[in-house]
């Protein structure tokens, strides 16, 4: 099967894709296109997956670069020298032709940056405790340090889970709202104590609202589709003990 390669017009030539799960060589609970070294899936399974990727992004596969996630705000810069061990972080910038930055998700949201103008791009991994911390407004301002305009930079939201999927605590809704009561917006009533989370939504008022230019979700949602995407909490409803990494990539 050939790889599904997702894309918004938002960010026009400039070379990305939203990858799905279909055409990797990973079996079982991964099967598909499984990019993350950290699941429990076989060493050499993630590596083809990743070599077929950086094909895709015609990159060497140590210009793919990826990140150490850990559902922060810290962006990383990618130099031309790119990294050999993954940073500690959940967004990367660069202004180097011919380096793929990615990362990886599983129901959080990626959100892939381009100035074109400029000649710099971004990734970032926006789950929600990132994007209420500020990995996209940090992602903007590392990208401002590179050359990059506010205005001129266009971010495309990609795969994520969809609000009518992602239902939470009020624990939850309350650390929103208790951050800034505008946000109940992004809230809907689920059964019982239940509500319902518009992370996609969410994601994009950050954007907008921090200046870059143009915004857009692709609207597909990771946790409706099992056939093209993973996704960890319908992993965890269907008592599975791992899941697969979608990957995202952009490059100059």
């Amino acid at each position: 099967m050939t790889l599904e390669i997702l894309t918004s017009d938002l960010l026009g030539p400039v070379r990305h894709g939203f990858f799905t799960r279909r055409g990797g060589a990973s079996s079982g609970i991964f099967a598909g296109l499984n990019c993350g070294p950290g699941s429990g899936d076989q060493r050499e399974a993630v590596a083809m997956n990743r070599m077929r990727v950086a094909g895709a992004m015609g990159v060497a596969p140590p210009r793919l670069l990826s990140l150490h996630q850990i559902h922060s705000a810290e962006v990383v810069v990618a130099g031309p020298e790119g990294w050999v061990e993954r940073p500690r972080a959940d967004a990367a910038v660069t202004a180097a032709p011919g380096i793929a930055l990615s990362v990886l998700t599983a129901d959080c949201a990626p959100v892939l940056f381009a100035d074109r103008a400029a000649g710099v791009v971004g990734v970032a991994h926006a789950g929600w405790r990132g994007a209420l911390d500020g990995v996209l407004e940090a992602t903007l301002l590392a990208m401002e340090r590179l050359g990059a305009t506010r205005g001129a930079i266009a971010a495309a939201v990609g795969p994520t889970i969809s609000q009518r999927a992602y239902e939470v605590g009020p624990e939850f809704a309350h650390r929103f709202i208790d951050a800034d009561h505008a946000h109940g917006r992004f809230f809907v009533n689920g059964e019982g104590d239940r509500y319902r989370f518009d992370l996609p939504g969410f994601v994009l008022e950050r954007l907008r609202g921090a200046g870059v230019g143009e915004a857009g979700w692709i609207g597909t949602c990771t946790y409706s589709e099992p056939e093209r995407f993973f996704s960890y909490r319908r992993a965890t409803h269907a008592g599975e003990p791992d899941y697969g990494r979608l990957i995202s990539a952009i490059r100059l």
